[in-house]
């Protein structure tokens, strides 16, 4: 079975959905060989992103910034993810950004971070911009089935 970990910033009840969109998706009736778990950024250490097989990456925009929570689990498994380079390096992931303004600072800041991980992205940012919007779970759901299908199937 193979380990899908969605880590997720959830501030509102809004992104409280679309943190759900995105477990719902993974957990398609369609897709038996992935486990997927929702967890805070605050609930999170390296061995537990070690042990998983993908990650998807939720934050909302924060003063043009990742939130303070990504940052601060960034902040805890930097150094213990990268001396266990087997586990780490190459690990596939895909980031989702709630942004009010237009999302490029929060983008860009985790990508330097990222890259510093050595992980690999496999699906496109998705940005949820603007008001809230009911599209935007559906367009969750769609990237967490995507991130279990692939994984499940190999692909990545």
């Amino acid at each position: 079975m193979k380990k899908l970990l969605i880590i997720a910033h959830t501030p509102s009840v809004n992104t409280e959905a679309l943190a759900s969109g995105l477990l719902e998706g993974t957990r398609h009736p369609d897709i038996a060989g992935v486990e997927s778990e929702l967890r805070s950024p605050f609930d999170c250490d390296a061995e537990k992103i070690l042990q998983q097989d993908a990650l998807i990456l939720f934050t909302t925009e924060n003063f043009g910034y990742m939130s303070g929570a990504l940052k601060d689990f960034f902040e805890r498994i930097y150094y213990p993810c990268l001396e266990a380079e087997n586990s780490n390096e190459g690990k596939p992931f895909a980031l989702v950004i709630r942004a009010g303004l237009d999302g490029t600072g929060t983008d860009i800041a985790v990508h330097k971070i990222i890259n510093g991980l050595k992980w690999r992205e496999v699906q496109p940012t998705l940005l949820c911009h603007g008001e809230h919007q009911a599209e935007f779970i559906e367009q969750c759901r769609g990237l967490g089935m995507a991130m279990a299908a692939g994984l499940e199937n190999e692909i990545f």
